[in-house]
């Protein structure tokens, strides 16, 4: 069998990235978060259990302050994140996730399980172990869970 092109292989793995996600945001607009976006999740995991402020979400994100601003607007009209004062600095806002933040993202953490397992129920339990270990392999372990992806397909 002939060995297929270069540019197929970062098409297919954006494939499975976009099937996953996919999926995954059907099932969490019917376990009750219809507006939740896959850019929403990432800026959800940049403000982190401790809050963080628009500045830091931004550079988490590769984005910049407005655009991370914009992002934690929609995130507080949904009703997945507020802001409180900074108790360390007044003059600094922080954005924490409400329960409901909360929720959507531990449903997305038992969604990506499911879609694992069905992974693993059609290409076998090994060869799912063994393509993430190859992916481990191959993706330098300081871009591997980096969040800013936005940065390179452009919009926050």
């Amino acid at each position: 069998m002939p060995d297929s092109p270069g540019y197929e292989l970062p098409l297919l793995l954006f494939g499975g990235f976009r099937t996953l996600i996919d999926r995954l945001h059907a099932r969490l607009a019917t376990e009750g978060h219809p507006d939740m976006r896959p850019a929403h999740g990432f800026a959800m995991q940049a403000i982190g259990v401790r809050g963080a402020t628009a500045s830091e979400i931004g550079r988490r994100l590769g984005v910049s302050k407005q655009a991370a601003g914009k992002t934690v607007d929609r995130l507080l009209a949904l009703g997945y994140a507020e802001r409180a004062d900074d108790p360390a600095d007044a003059r600094r806002k922080l954005v924490h996730l409400t329960p409901r933040g909360y929720d959507a993202l531990a449903r997305s953490a038992a969604g990506f399980d499911e879609l694992r397992a069905e992974w693993c129920a059609t290409l076998g339990t090994d060869r799912v172990r063994a393509l993430e270990a190859d992916l481990r392999n191959v993706v330098p372990e300081e871009t591997a869970f980096r969040l800013d992806a936005t940065s390179w397909l452009g919009g926050a």
